[in-house]
């Protein structure tokens, strides 16, 4: 085997018999090998994207414990992350460090930092492709461990927070062939109560955004109950309408409140949509530049006894729509000068990821950091139909 190439089969096996924490190492061991690297470090994103953990190779920390924390904002990091592309800084010894993204379908999950003795493009695209092995990697290996979770965690996490975060996807991103998504949750002091939700069926993309009413663990709970109805009838190949009722009479039977919410469902092969809105702020839609609020109409917040089922309401998307659902966080009493209108056509060209990081942001530099109600968003483009067909 040449010295000077990654064999990316070799790296999975060698990562299948380390153990799930040694990820970092596993790699590392190899660029050493292949590229001479003189260190190897992978960066990862806090809970709240304002800082990256740093996790090095076996001579040097070996463990969450011990890692270091580095601001995001501002930095080379920041840089690579959302532009998603590779960045070479020449070292002042005649070396050169090479960043790269690991992201996993549109999901960031942090980057690789190589130091390396010369900037060869055959070996830079090596590295490319290590960091793209190390983001499926880390995805599967972070199951086994609270290694991850752990250094993730840089500010106290309440019993509360640490409930709604387990209730949010695994990945807060997501690209298909039809769409991009992602979603983002900026909790308030006191948590809020909000979750967002996206699965993917091989012929429908399932959404929902939705707030519990109440807060601390309070919300956290009937954000739990509400979830696990949602996911269990949709999981059992229940449609829309069936989900809602499920969710609505779990909230009914447990008497614990209520909570407003949206659920979609999106058909892959047509961009027809169906959705339930259950006392919640419409959604934004931007189409060919202009951006207006969906005229839904508002049934009850599940969980307020009614006789009359939640309505399913129909929309047809178009290729290069974007549709932005949010929680009443986004448009509190603070945030009441935050333009999200010119917002999302400013940001028209960016991916749905850097627009949820705008838009939550823009909120909370407006609420100074304060927010009385969790704020949360999911934005979704749609491409059309792009999908491969099998013979």
């Amino acid at each position: 085997m040449d010295g000077n190439t990654l064999e990316l089969g070799d790296l999975l096996a060698d990562a299948e018999e380390a153990s799930p924490v040694e990820s970092v190492d596993v790699v590392a061991r190899n660029l050493q090998k292949r590229f001479a690297a003189a260190s190897v470090s992978f960066l990862f994103l806090d809970l709240i994207e304002e800082e990256l953990v740093r996790l090095t190779t076996a001579d040097g920390v070996r463990d969450g414990h011990g890692a270091t924390h580095i601001a995001l904002r501002d930095s080379v990091y920041e840089k690579v992350l959302r532009s998603q592309r590779r960045r070479v800084e020449p070292d002042g010894d005649g070396s050169h460090r090479v960043i790269s993204p690991v992201t996993n379908r549109g999901d960031c999950v942090g980057v690789l930092e190589v130091t390396l003795p010369h900037d060869d493009p055959s070996v830079l695209r090596k590295v490319d492709q290590a960091a793209h092995a190390l983001a499926y990697i880390i995805v599967t290996d972070r199951r086994f461990t609270d290694l991850y979770h752990w250094g993730r965690r840089t500010t106290p996490t309440s019993l509360a927070a640490e409930i709604q975060h387990q209730l949010l996807p695994s990945a807060s991103a997501c690209e298909a062939a039809q769409f991009s998504i992602a979603g983002g949750l900026v909790p308030a002091d006191n948590i809020g109560g909000d979750t967002y939700d996206f699965a993917l069926d091989r012929d429908v993309l399932h959404l929902s955004i939705t707030d519990a009413m109440g807060h601390d663990t309070d919300s956290a709970l009937l954000a739990t109950l509400l979830l696990g109805a949602l996911r269990g009838a949709r999981r059992t190949g229940c449609g829309i309408a069936e989900q809602a009722r499920r969710a609505h009479h779990a909230l009914l039977h447990h008497n614990r409140g209520l909570a407003t919410g949206q659920l979609l469902c999106v058909q892959l092969s047509t961009g027809a949509v169906q959705l339930i809105n259950a006392g919640h702020p419409r959604p934004l839609l931007l189409r060919d530049g202009t951006v207006r609020e969906l005229m839904l109409t508002a049934n009850l917040p599940f969980g307020v006894a009614s006789p009359v089922p939640h309505q399913v309401q129909y929309l047809e998307l178009r290729p290069g729509d974007r549709l932005v659902l949010l929680t009443d966080g986004m448009q509190e009493r603070g945030a009441s000068g935050v333009d999200l209108p010119a917002l999302l056509r400013d940001s028209r060209a960016l991916h749905p990821r850097e627009v949820v990081r705008t838009l939550a942001g823009a909120v909370q530099d407006a609420c100074r950091g304060r927010l009385r109600d969790d704020a949360t968003v999911l934005c979704m483009d749609w491409y059309g139909d792009r999908s491969p067909r099998l013979p």
